[in-house]
């Protein structure tokens, strides 16, 4: 039987950083990857080009985070500086602070990892599937302290699995999607790839701003998975148990800019000083063009009828649903799921050293635990710094 200071189970950014940091202080550190090659969930990541992650100030960035108390000491102890010199190439900032490698080639991050990876035995196709108490995995490799970074349930293909969550005994909270995109009652093909910027998408209290684009089977887009967050954890369901029944209604402020009663005056201004415009023109201020026909079939209003020619009734229709747009959601997109929603039970970890209150020894990082955030690089900012974090705290005690 192999013996080792540390094993860490799973290769994907949150096992890769573990190994680097416990690789500095430990003598002898294996990383176990279930796939024939480490990291192929961060190859996917910000479409290829690796939104390695976000870069606001800390203490802003904190905010953005359900479980920011939990995240504080993690994200203190390995900071994006410390992160970025790590690799031998510079990085770019794009809009919402979002880090990306100037190579904009995610084969350069994982690569660049890796290169760090010197003192560290790797074994491929390796799937853990039991841990006995004294820290042997699979009866073939036996540790001192073990580091769990499987992951969690989405893109199966990297070798994210269900069954990563009965390797130990500890408290899970309920498994749920995340980041995903919503499938629609009606048919949007009609509409697909079509974009609509900077709108405000609202469920019940819940508003969110940014771009809701159309697919042929649903709602999609930065602003449409990042409120997905939201309407996956209102509902009462766990992925260990069965799949969420979903029925429900958003809305999309199609005109966050101005309000009803700013819409009600200019209307009224307009629809007589340019009253022989049609409608579907009159909309361009307002709306994509390639949205507009779509808009105004689904409120029974004719594209060609001129300003003047609208009553009360239609015109009050036209501004609430430019306000409030809504669409009937059965179900969640899950094979383009980003992230997991739920995990290891936080109330079970060290916030300040990743390791278990239950099992002294035993340590998690990344997706596996009960943490998220929206796009934008805040997730694999959650892998790499709680995965050092893991890693230094294994190899320090």
């Amino acid at each position: 039987m192999e013996e080792y200071d540390i094993a860490i189970i799973g290769g994907g950014p949150a096992g890769i950083m573990a190994a680097i940091a416990a690789g500095k202080n430990s003598s002898s550190v294996i990383l176990l990857e279930k796939n024939s090659s480490l990291g192929r969930k961060l190859l996917l990541t910000g479409g290829g080009r690796c939104n390695i992650t976000n870069n606001k100030p800390l203490k802003k960035l904190l905010n953005i985070y359900p479980q920011k108390n939990f995240l504080k000491h993690s994200f203190f102890t390995f900071t994006n500086e410390d992160l970025f010199s790590l690799f031998d190439f510079d990085f770019i900032e794009e809009e919402d602070n979002r880090i990306f490698p100037e190579t904009e080639k995610s084969i350069d991050v994982l690569e660049g990892l890796i290169n760090c990876l010197d003192d560290v035995v790797i074994s491929y196709n390796f799937e853990a599937t039991s841990i006995s108490d004294d820290f042997v995995i699979n009866n073939r490799i036996k540790a001192n302290k073990i580091i769990i970074a499987t992951g969690g349930i989405t893109y199966p293909q990297t070798g994210c699995s269900i069954k990563n969550y009965s390797l130990t005994s500890q408290p899970l909270t309920d498994i749920k999607y995340g980041l995903t995109p919503l499938i629609t009652k009606k048919d949007l093909s009609s509409i697909a790839g079509v974009t609509l910027y900077d709108v405000v998408i609202i469920y019940k209290k819940t508003k969110v701003k940014g771009n809701a684009l159309f697919s042929h089977v649903g709602l999609t887009g930065p602003g449409i998975i990042n409120l997905s967050n939201e309407i996956s954890k209102s509902l009462s369901y766990n992925l260990l148990e069965s799949n969420p029944e979903v029925d429900l209604e958003i809305a999309i402020d199609l005109c966050p800019k101005f309000s009803r009663e700013d819409l009600q005056d200019k209307f009224s201004k307009d629809f007589q000083a340019k009253g022989k415009t049609m409608i579907k023109n009159y909309l361009k201020q307002f709306l994509t063009n390639s949205f507009i026909d779509f808009f105004l079939d689904e409120i029974n209003l004719d594209g060609q009828t001129q300003l003047s020619r609208i009553n009360k009734k239609s015109k009050n229709r036209l501004i609430e649903n430019l306000k409030r747009f809504t669409f009937e959601i059965t179900g969640f997109n899950k094979d383009l799921a980003k992230i997991t929603i739920g995990g290891i039970d936080l109330a079970n970890v060290n916030p300040k050293t990743m390791e278990s209150t239950i099992m002294p020894g035993l340590y998690f990082a990344g997706e596996a635990l009960d943490l998220d955030g929206p796009t934008g690089g805040y997730n694999l900012k959650i892998a790499f710094s709680t995965g050092y974090l893991a890693g230094l705290s294994a190899s320090e005690k």
